[in-house]
């Protein structure tokens, strides 16, 4: 890759096709972190991690693990594009005077990064997590339907009857407008800057780390590894808000769980009915998600995929 800054369509193309890769990897963890974040007491399901996934694939079969991927698909390329192209274009704002930026403008530029995406990632969590949890309600009302008709004989494979994401959306939008699209959004904020904040600064300065190549990028496995390293540090660090964010966002719910009125609400009995260790759920599962898919991302967007592909075209269609 050369070390010329790459162009705006290049870093959107860049931002896209890692996201794609990233998701379609990791997406049946992230539908396992959804599904243990939502549990409350008395209405557990899932021990761990591998419980989850197996006990979904043997409810659901393999496609189990992938509700909700298809809206994830769709909308995590623009929301990966603009993650990384408003970073790099904060970055560039902040350091026009030629000198190297300072961790205070790294954090800065992050801050941007995050608060641009969740025009994009709040809408598309939403529905996400409506299909990825509704395995989970269905499976929790046939297991209390088990136990009040006497337990014994053979599980039942749960029939799902959650809508589509496009059902979702009609009803979100008929009902409540655009708003209901973005319900959490202040949640969302307050993961999504802070994770900004922590993740671009610290894969910076890891990324700058090491040996060079000879035009000055860092080599393939520095980038991958520091895009493993500060998804991961960072996904654990805004762990506790997720929980929030997630239980917000959930729009069904089992027997006899908690709602919420806002983000004060939630955290107020998460740490009554709960306790704080509850706002680590799923922490490993999230980092085991965010770690490969920014690691992914990063290398896509170093080697220069998109510089490629736009080198493919004619110079007029640029």
């Amino acid at each position: 890759m050369s070390n010329k800054s790459p162009i705006l369509p290049a870093k959107l193309i860049n931002g896209g096709i890692a996201g794609l890769i990233g998701v379609t990897c990791v997406f049946p963890i992230d539908l396992a972190k959804t599904r243990l974040q939502n549990q409350q007491i008395g209405s557990r399901i899932y021990t761990s991690m591998s419980d989850c996934l197996i006990k979904t694939i043997r409810s659901e079969g393999f496609c189990g693990m992938y509700r909700g991927a298809a809206v994830n698909l769709t909308l995590v390329t623009p929301e990966k594009a603009i993650k990384l192209a408003a970073n790099d274009f904060f970055r560039h704002q902040l350091s026009k005077d030629g000198r190297k930026l300072t961790l205070v403008r790294e954090m800065l530029a992050g801050s941007g990064a995050g608060t641009c995406q969740v025009i994009v990632t709040t809408p598309m969590e939403m529905l996400k997590i409506q299909l990825q949890d509704a395995g989970r309600i269905e499976a929790q009302r046939k297991l209390i339907g088990q136990h009040a008709g006497g337990g014994g004989g053979k599980v039942n494979v749960v029939q799902l009857k959650s809508p589509t994401a496009l059902q979702l959306s009609r009803d979100l939008l008929k009902d409540k407008g655009i708003a209901g699209l973005y319900k959490g959004l202040g949640a969302t904020l307050l993961r999504d800057v802070p994770f900004s904040i922590i993740y671009f600064p610290l894969f910076a300065n890891l990324n700058s780390l090491g040996r060079r190549n000879a035009d000055g990028s860092a080599p393939f496995y520095i980038s991958f590894l520091a895009g493993c390293f500060a998804g991961c540090a960072a996904a654990v660090a805004v762990n506790p808000v997720d929980v929030v964010k997630t239980r917000l966002q959930s729009l069904a719910r089992g027997c006899h769980e908690d709602t919420y009125s806002g983000v004060k609400d939630c955290i107020s009995k998460i740490l009554c009915h709960e306790g704080p260790s509850a706002f680590l759920k799923g922490s490993y599962c999230r980092a085991l998600v965010i770690a490969p898919l920014f690691g992914i991302a990063q290398v896509v967007y170093f080697l220069g995929v998109g510089e490629f592909v736009l080198s493919l075209l004619p110079e007029q269609k640029r």
